[in-house]
């Protein structure tokens, strides 16, 4: 990905967005959010190459700027929630469209609704620990954030929490399903259910 063009089509091919060009001139041409009417794609020329500005999670912004020496701290934004990745052919395309991608995220998603999204993509029969749908949701860290939001899950019907478990494999306490539910719906799709405990390497995703 090295042109403007295709930069802003990919950030179209996200739902509910549009482009505009808000100054006077043409250079800075951004992708919004139709909703909040948010900027999670910002696109200009700068000495010789196209640029994109796009929002970071600060546990991510140091990581890439270490992996790609054509990925800086923000041209003209907060440098501590915003990249600026120079499109000179040197960033595998893929991980462009994973940083455009996780500014989208940011822009137009909640933590909990991103663990939510990341729990509905736990395959029927498998379990994830909360380590692996934190890191599914964007953020490793916040594994405690996922027990919360399990626990208040709004819609249990679409949101199969009982199949998170923890780093060894153990079910959630009784607080969070009620007592036996857990293991009852595992076993329903098959997961085998010893002691508590779920065989990790068997049925972990």
């Amino acid at each position: 990905m090295k042109t403007r063009e295709e930069a802003i089509q990919y950030g179209l091919s996200f739902p509910d967005t549009y482009k505009e060009a808000p100054f006077r001139e043409q250079n800075w041409q951004l992708v919004r959010v139709k909703g909040n009417k948010k900027a999670f794609l910002w696109t200009y020329e700068k000495d010789g190459y196209i640029n994109i500005n796009v929002k970071v999670d600060p546990d991510w912004r140091d990581l890439w700027r270490k992996a790609y020496d054509s990925v800086i701290p923000a041209y003209h934004q907060n440098k501590e929630h915003w990249n600026t990745v120079i499109l000179d052919g040197t960033i595998p395309d893929e991980e462009i469209k994973r940083m455009i991608g996780h500014s989208y995220d940011l822009v137009t998603d909640s933590p909990t609704k991103r663990i939510y999204e990341a729990v509905k993509r736990i395959p029927k029969g498998h379990v994830a620990t909360y380590g692996q749908v934190a890191e599914m949701a964007g953020n490793k860290r916040m594994c405690r954030a996922v027990g919360n939001a399990l626990h208040n899950n709004p819609d249990p019907d679409n949101i199969p929490c009982f199949r998170v478990v923890n780093s060894q494999g153990k079910l959630a306490g009784n607080f969070a399903f009620g007592e036996g539910v857990q293991e009852s719906l595992l076993l329903k799709e098959g997961v085998e259910v010893i002691n508590g405990k779920v065989d990790l390497k068997k049925y972990g995703i």
